[in-house]
């Protein structure tokens, strides 16, 4: 499995229309296939910034959904309304059942 997270802190003004992109990217995705799990989260430290938890069943599948263009054309609506850079940092994961 394939876990990838991510986030963007919004300029105060535009916090509302990130969230806004950021739910509709993450419903879309959802239906995508090989998606285990997509969502996002506002930061309780930090109400400005969106985190992303994704699950995927492979690389393949995670490689396909950066090739949709309304993936692509996300990242580049996030860009202007970022106050920072984004992050994203992807894992090679292997569930473990019980310690």
């Amino acid at each position: 499995m394939i876990v990838v997270t991510g986030s963007v802190t919004a300029k105060p003004d535009r916090f509302d229309e990130v969230r806004r992109l950021s739910l509709e990217h993450v419903h879309r995705s959802r239906a995508e296939p090989g998606c285990i799990s997509h969502a996002v989260h506002v930061d309780c430290e930090n109400p400005l910034r969106l985190v992303f938890v994704e699950q995927w069943a492979d690389r393949a599948a995670l490689l396909a959904h950066f090739a949709v263009p309304a993936s692509r054309d996300f990242v580049r609506a996030l860009q202007p309304l970022a106050d920072t850079a984004t992050t994203i940092e992807i894992y090679d994961a292997t569930k473990v059942d019980k310690l």
